[in-house]
């Protein structure tokens, strides 16, 4: 089984620099998904794509997937670029 670990990205509403957490999630398989015949919304068989890990060091992320046999990914965070604005800019 395949997983990905990745820092959240900090939602529109948030505004600080607190430290996210690392996340393992379960990469689903293509074969697992299935539209159900009276609904007909897609479904899926496989419901570790549910599953979300939480860990607060990528070390103990990584030691997790290992000790379990999982293929895993690592996304690492962009660094934040800061532009600096002045207030008279907007009139020159």
């Amino acid at each position: 089984m395949q997983v990905k670990i990745y820092k959240p990205t900090k939602t529109s509403m948030q505004s600080g620099s607190i430290e996210q957490k690392w996340l393992i999630e379960f990469v689903q398989a293509d074969s697992s998904k299935f539209i159900e015949p009276y609904l007909k919304r897609t479904s899926s068989s496989d419901m570790m794509n549910e599953v979300v890990l939480s860990f607060n060091r990528l070390n103990d992320a990584i030691d997790f997937a290992k000790n379990n046999n999982y293929e895993y990914e690592i996304i690492r965070p962009q660094k934040l670029r800061l532009i600096k604005k002045s207030y008279a800019d907007n009139f020159k």
